[in-house]
């Protein structure tokens, strides 16, 4: 349902700055934080070719600026197949990344969350089914554009 909404949106909605996040931003965050958690530990993260790292919010969500910091508070907006891209980059890694974890672990292999493995999971699941009903909530307010429902029976 992500990728459906992330395909719907027309450009003018992409880059608009109406809402603090704009789509794209939405996005990236969304798709951001699926590929950091689809990893076994924090260490174990290596971005994606097109992830611009130098910047003060590497997941493109807006939040305060740091003033020591030299560097731009954003990324530049990533382009609709940019973040498309990105989708199918994690997507393609679900299936690898799930069968190699640990559900029973303790710990997450993120230090900022004290929880066990399989709880982690379900909170990257959650952060993808709210990144995409925020998505899809925009389209269906701003232009009364539908996002298809995928369920596990109707494929990608």
């Amino acid at each position: 349902m992500l990728r459906h909404a992330i395909e719907k949106c027309p450009a003018d909605l992409w880059y608009s700055k109406e809402q603090t996040n704009a789509f794209w931003q939405t996005a990236y965050h969304t798709l951001f934080f699926t590929h950091l958690y689809l990893q076994r530990t924090a260490e174990d993260f290596r971005p994606w070719k097109e992830h611009q790292g130098q910047v003060q919010h590497e997941d493109g969500h807006t939040a305060p600026s740091d003033p020591a910091s030299t560097l731009p508070l954003l990324p530049n907006p990533y382009t609709q197949e940019q973040v498309l891209e990105y989708w199918h980059f994690c997507d393609d890694m679900v299936d690898s990344a799930v069968d190699s974890f640990d559900l029973m672990s303790a710990e997450s292999g993120f230090s900022w969350y004290r929880l066990s493995k399989f709880e982690h999971q379900i909170i990257n699941i959650r952060h993808v089914q709210v990144g995409a009903a925020q998505l899809a909530a925009r389209l269906r307010a701003k232009l009364d554009i539908g996002v298809d429902w995928v369920s596990a029976g109707r494929g990608k």
